[in-house]
């Protein structure tokens, strides 16, 4: 009886358990690394999928440890839920990861950035529509001088694409976890979407530049950067300059919101994209860039074998083209071959060994063929980099149950929810594991 429950529970995890949001501990200014649901790998072999429910749901609390031994047969009978691989192809930017500077205009347009975000979350937890949000940022930013979209993207990563789950709740208007300093501080409100916007580019200000706003200060951090911090204040200008600073350890923390910045302006699948890639390549035949665009375009209309042809002639071009690495190796992997995928990881990470992305998918293949020694190595990597990866500590729970080590794993899933309570794989996995108890 226990494990038909347990096989039913597991494709529909959340329609057992009603929903409230439960706050998670954050750093300075950090919340939850950017994660939506999608159709879950469940073990190395098979998948199955779940349904993260539509409206509000109520946490269970489950103990620190675990009660009780677990029925070994139980667990292995069950599947266990996780985040599939990143597959948003990158285009390179044509400069360095530090020389993207703070200041500047949008490369994203915002039809881009709105496309961009309903992608990755197509019910946003905000109090205005996302088109007034998006909007809100262009003007604001705008205004002062500072990139739009890449401020945008800084906001998706703070808020998990606006799904929350951290200390931090929509109601506040809170993008960037201002104030928001770790033990359950839930950080700084604003009355509007507006103001809030206001505040998050004035803090950008605070850091980047010594001149003050154009505008009242809304930012109520402002002034003590500005007084308190000398060596911060209009010190930063690049957007890596804030790993560290803005975000705490954040080693990685400018890198992942460039990287969401080149997915934003990634082209889609129209023919009108296909035709703009077909004449970049006719008039710029030796640039790695015009096959990587038209390598992005035959990925987003789901010609793969074409798109890895574009990504191979890319690095024929530019052997170093980290860009051309990563999304020939999402290429080989929609079609299967995931030890091209793995050799293709193996050269990126050698060459940009901060690729948050590339870390946790190598980790899945790795996962994937059974090696979950080098599947916990890249996990323990990623998480070097970027510790509020709740992601990465779900998957490590998962290796520790197929090691057997349960009660470990337990504690995995704790940890892994304390980063973000509304992560639907890890409250899954809670839920399925607890059922497993003898």
């Amino acid at each position: 009886m226990r494990k038909s429950w347990l096989t039913a529970l597991t494709a529909t995890a959340f329609i057992c358990v009603p929903l409230l949001p439960v706050q998670a501990a954050t750093v300075v200014h950090q919340s939850p690394t950017a994660a939506t649901p999608h159709t879950a790998q469940a073990t190395p072999a098979k998948q199955a999928a779940i349904t993260p429910p539509r409206g509000q749901v109520v946490r269970p609390d489950f103990p620190a440890a675990a009660p009780g031994p677990l029925n070994n047969k139980t667990v292995s009978a069950v599947h266990w839920q996780l985040r599939p691989a990143y597959d948003t192809p990158l285009l390179a930017t044509g400069v360095t990861d530090t020389a993207v500077t703070i200041a500047g205009p949008a490369e994203a347009t915002q039809e881009q950035m709105l496309a961009f975000i309903r992608r990755r979350n197509p019910q946003p937890k905000l109090t205005c529509t996302l088109e007034e949000l998006v909007g809100y940022y262009y003007e604001e930013a705008g205004r002062e001088g500072v990139r739009p979209d890449v401020a945008l993207c800084q906001a998706l990563k703070e808020t998990g694409f606006f799904n929350y789950g951290g200390d931090v709740a929509p109601t506040q208007n809170n993008f960037c976890g201002l104030g928001a300093t770790g033990k359950h501080a839930p950080g700084a409100k604003f009355a509007t979407a507006q103001l809030g916007v206001r505040a998050h580019i004035q803090h950008l200000l605070a850091y980047s530049r010594l001149e003050p706003p154009r505008v009242k200060v809304n930012d109520p951090r402002y002034w003590l950067v500005v007084n308190n911090h000398p060596e911060i204040h209009g010190q930063i200008t690049a957007w890596t300059g804030l790993n560290g600073v803005w975000a705490v350890p954040g080693k990685n923390y400018g890198q992942d919101i460039l990287h969401l910045w080149q997915q934003a302006q990634a082209p889609d699948a129209s023919d009108a994209s296909l035709n703009a890639a077909e004449r970049k390549v006719s008039h710029n035949p030796d640039e790695a860039a015009s096959y990587l665009y038209r390598g992005n375009v035959w990925y987003q209309r789901g010609d793969y074998a074409a798109a890895e042809q574009d990504f191979s002639r890319a690095l024929a071009l530019k052997a170093d083209c980290a860009e051309a690495y990563y999304d020939r190796a999402l290429a080989a992997q929609k079609q299967g071959k995931n030890k091209a995928a793995l050799r293709d990881y193996d050269a990126l990470l050698k060459l940009q060994p901060n690729h948050n992305q590339a870390w946790y998918n190598r980790g899945l293949l790795r996962f994937a063929k059974r090696d979950y020694r080098g599947a916990l190595s890249d996990m323990q990597a990623l998480l070097a980099l970027e510790d509020r990866s709740a992601d990465a500590q779900n998957l490590i729970g998962i290796i520790h149950i197929y090691q057997k080590q349960y009660s470990q794993a337990w504690q995995d899933f704790a940890a892994a929810a304390a980063i973000n309570s509304t992560n639907y794989y890890i409250l899954a996995n809670q839920i399925i594991l607890q059922a497993c108890l003898k």
